[in-house]
């Protein structure tokens, strides 16, 4: 079935993670993709296993594969002096250029927004990179760490006694920059779509994970008071936390309207854990949890209208029930032609 963003054709120059999840999603929803990668260096995914593929002739990392389904593919040497000019014939033919160079190298190559629109004025032009294409940091190094660093978010995640906490998705990467990219591009569509004009896209990954302060950030703006690790509700201040069980594995509970903590405490005093339904602070709630197993909470839990769910592992939520009736999961063929 053909997607939405079918007849868009976008050349791809980004490498690792946050352009390539842009445009996986915009393959994904019908736009044909030509990801152009460098004959010179590889791209880091393509070197990190598991490998689902792994002769001599072919070895094809998984996160690289799965970044770059859906999508066509050419080499090419940027340096090479024959390379500009086939960019240019290219972009004649493409709506939407990517790409996640640090400011200033598309134009050592005559492949900048301000060079190319010469030859196709329409072309949507989108940079994306760390810091944006102004300011003193334009051209400084960085990954998903030092945006989500310097958005001020770490400053109030984490706990009081152990500092701001590594994530084990990069959400700057993907949320700042991937989806911001996506969102980007696609208004850029609609704009050309009514004025026939281009446009080049500035992405940001700090500028968005600034965004990101949303709740704490109107609070601040107002009062001047500066947000602390679990200073508030959600981030560790109330009983909206996440508790270790009997076995090791963790329950969370997210109940902060006054409907749901009373039927959490409800629940746990027909369970016999407190006798008259009160919890008095979360150290209590801690000790609590750990009487029982996570997947015996989750029994407990599962009819109750309390917000409370097993934190999964990946397996785990892989095969959720939930999650495969949704369709969550799918085979893609490899450019092997296995699925």
């Amino acid at each position: 079935m053909a997607g939405p963003l079918e007849g868009l054709k976008i050349l791809d120059f980004t490498t690792l993670l946050p352009g390539p999840y842009a445009t996986m999603n915009l393959a994904d929803m019908g736009a044909d993709v030509l990801r152009i990668a460098s004959g010179s260096r590889p791209d880091l995914t393509s070197l990190v296993p598991p490998f689902i593929s792994d002769t001599p002739d072919t070895k094809i990392s998984a996160i690289y594969a799965y970044l770059g389904r859906g999508k066509r593919s050419m080499t090419m040497n940027l340096k090479h002096p024959e390379a500009t000019g086939i960019v240019r014939r290219l972009i004649e033919k493409y709506d939407i250029l990517i790409e996640q160079f640090r400011p200033g190298v598309m134009a050592g190559f005559n492949m900048d927004y301000q060079s190319l629109r010469k030859f196709s004025p329409a072309i949507i032009y989108c940079s994306l990179t760390g810091y944006g294409q102004t300011g003193p940091l334009r051209k400084k190094a960085g990954h998903d760490i030092n945006y989500l660093a310097r958005s001020g978010i770490m400053s109030y995640s984490g706990k009081r006694e152990t500092g701001p906490t590594l994530m084990g998705a990069q959400i700057a990467d993907l949320a700042a920059g991937s989806h911001n990219a996506i969102i980007g591009i696609l208004a850029a569509v609609i704009h050309r779509n009514a004025t026939g004009k281009g446009q080049h896209i500035d992405i940001s990954m700090t500028d968005g994970m600034i965004a990101f302060n949303a709740l704490a950030g109107a609070a601040y703006l107002a009062d001047g008071n500066e947000p602390e690790r679990e200073g508030n509700i959600l981030n560790g201040g109330s009983f909206y936390d996440f508790y270790e069980t009997k076995d090791g594995k963790y329950l969370s509970f997210g109940g902060v309207e006054p409907q749901f903590l009373d039927n959490f405490c409800k629940m746990l005093r027909e369970s016999g854990v407190i006798p008259d339904g009160t919890l008095k602070d979360k150290r209590q709630l801690r000790e609590i949890i750990r009487t029982k197993t996570r997947d015996e909470w989750t029994k407990i839990f599962k009819d109750v209208d309390a917000c409370v769910e097993p934190v999964l592992s990946l397996s785990e939520a892989l095969d959720d029930e939930h999650l495969m009736e949704r369709s969550m999961v799918a085979d893609f063929n490899l450019p092997t032609g296995e699925s």
